[in-house]
Order: structure tokens, then C-alpha cells, then sequence
């Protein structure tokens, strides 16, 4: 019998397939919680302590466009169809309250490459404030936690920092910090990479990846239920969320239409350098068209 896989995952409201995987269909792994994020996963992956992750489109396509062929994984699926709101976030005392206000601030992200990184150059992207390509138009301070950026950015340390808008969101409601802006992926937002595209024990885990969003889609009481009582989530947070949330119905494949959109806008942003890079070489188990 084989050893269950290792998987690493994000352990918010976008893992509740995964639980449902794992509570009714028999889904044998090991689950691990990153709740730094998909930069923690990528050291993990490099450092052989997880087989497969499921984290972010952007960390993922921006790790394996610096590594190349060193790149410890390959894009096998897709998890969630739908792109991702990452929110803008200051200290709940601080005088900022627009976006417009932070040129060549301090942003505070979770690790070099992760989600929270990367986007801040597409952010930068969008305003027209990019310098030389690869040359971090914010100053960064890596925090590691959630906890610890929320913190930053009330005692200083950081700026801003930018976060999924739900899990952000009961901070702002309980006045730890404040919203102001928000920006969303042009691509759609998770994806499942994994050490080695050849492991024979992925098939068993698209499958049952498959019956947990099954599960989902037709149990969003249960869904919100496990949300707010398990997750850091308040009930209405949780219903709200399920109204902008699309997961794929086969998780099996990666588009490379979609990978190559991403390439495309972080090498703008000065995430990826050179033209070399190519969708195919990142992306291990194609999807049918």
C-alpha cells in the first residue's frame, strides 16, 4: 500500500472541498495547513516536506518562472475558476484612505514570492508607479502571519498590506484595521502543483477532490456551517463568499491559455524577467479542450 500523499493547503474558507474530500470520500493524505500561504508551500516543495500543493495561480507561475528547469514543482490542476479579491489594508488609525497614497510605501508581505508579494507588483502595475524591471516599486518587510502584518501595519512597521478580501474582512468589522482599495487577479486563482507529475497517487486525489466540490456545490448550508464554526469566519462572511466562488468541476489539468495570461502580466509587473519563459514548461498535465 502507498504512503498517502503529503499535501499542503490554505487553511481557509477556499480548503472546504478539501474537508469534504476528506470527511465523506475517503480522501487519504496527510493535509498540512500553510496559513502563510502559498510562499511557505513553495519552500516546502523545494525542501521535499510536502508532494503536492494548492495555493495560489500567481506565487506558483512566479516561482517557476525564476527557477526554470531548477523549479521543484509543475502545475497539474485547477482548483477554483474564479479570479481572487485581494483587499488593500492599513492600520485602522493610520491618515491613509486611498490606494493613491501609497507610492513607494512600505507593503508588508507574508514571504519573498508569495501571493502577497507578487501582487504588489501588479498593483503597481496598474498605477503606473513600476521602476526598472524586477526592482520593487514598495519597500518589503516580510512578516510571515496574517496576525503579524495586521499588526504592521498598526504599529508602522509596514504600510499596507494586501490579503483575500474575506478572511480580511472581520478585521475591518471588529475596527483592527481598515479597507482601502482592492484589486482583483486577471486570472483565475488556485492551482494544484505537485513534486511529481508522474505520481500515480494523483489520479485518486483529483478524483476525490471532484466529489468534495460535488459535495460543496449542492451543501452550501453545511459549507457556511463549517466555515464559521471551524474556520475564521463569520456566517454571513461565509454566505456572501459563496456568491463569488466558482471551483472546477475537474480539477484534473491546467489551462495553458490561462498560464500564459499570467506570465504575461507578471512579466509587465517585473515578477518574471526575459521573454523564455513558456506556459507549457510549467504546466505538467495539460487540460482537455
Amino acid at each position: 500500500m502507498s504512503e498517502p500523499l503529503r499535501i499542503g493547503f490554505v487553511p481557509e474558507h477556499f480548503s472546504t472541498p478539501i474537508h469534504f474530500a476528506e470527511k465523506y470520500f475517503g480522501l487519504e493524505a496527510n493535509l498540512i495547513p500553510f496559513p502563510s500561504g502559498t510562499g511557505h508551500m513553495i519552500t516546502s516543495l523545494q525542501a521535499n516536506e510536502i508532494d503536492v500543493g494548492i495555493g495560489l495561480t500567481e506565487g506558483w507561475v512566479a516561482d517557476l518562472g525564476k527557477q526554470g528547469d531548477k523549479a521543484a514543482f509543475k502545475i497539474v490542476g485547477t482548483y477554483v475558476e474564479t479570479p481572487l479579491c485581494w483587499a488593500v489594508s492599513t492600520g485602522a488609525k493610520r491618515k491613509l484612505k486611498d490606494v493613491s497614497e501609497l507610492k513607494e510605501g512600505k507593503i508588508g508581505v507574508s514571504r519573498i514570492g508569495s501571493g502577497s508579494y507578487v501582487m504588489g507588483f501588479v498593483l503597481a502595475d496598474t498605477r503606473g508607479w513600476l521602476k526598472s524591471p524586477g526592482d520593487p516599486p514598495f519597500e518589503v518587510v516580510p512578516l510571515q502571519t496574517f496576525a503579524k502584518l495586521r499588526e504592521a501595519v498598526n504599529d508602522g512597521t509596514a504600510d499596507f498590506f494586501m490579503w483575500e478580501h474575506f478572511t480580511s474582512k472581520k478585521y475591518y468589522d471588529n475596527g483592527e484595521v481598515k479597507k482601502i482599495g482592492e484589486i482583483y487577479t486577471p486570472w483565475s486563482s488556485w492551482k494544484i502543483v505537485s513534486r511529481d507529475s508522474h505520481d500515480k497517487r494523483l489520479e485518486g486525489l483529483f478524483e476525490k477532490i471532484n466529489q468534495g466540490v460535488g459535495y460543496f456545490e449542492k451543501h452550501h448550508e453545511e459549507a457556511v456551517e463549517y466555515i464559521s464554526t471551524h474556520l475564521d469566519y463569520s456566517a454571513e462572511d461565509a454566505t456572501e463568499w459563496l456568491k463569488t466562488v466558482k471551483f472546477a468541476e475537474d480539477v484534473k489539468g491546467v489551462s495553458e491559455e490561462t498560464i500564459e495570461k499570467t506570465i504575461e502580466i507578471l512579466r509587465k509587473a517585473g515578477v518574471i524577467e526575459g521573454t523564455g519563459v513558456k506556459a507549457s514548461a510549467m504546466i505538467a498535465v495539460p487540460r482537455a479542450t
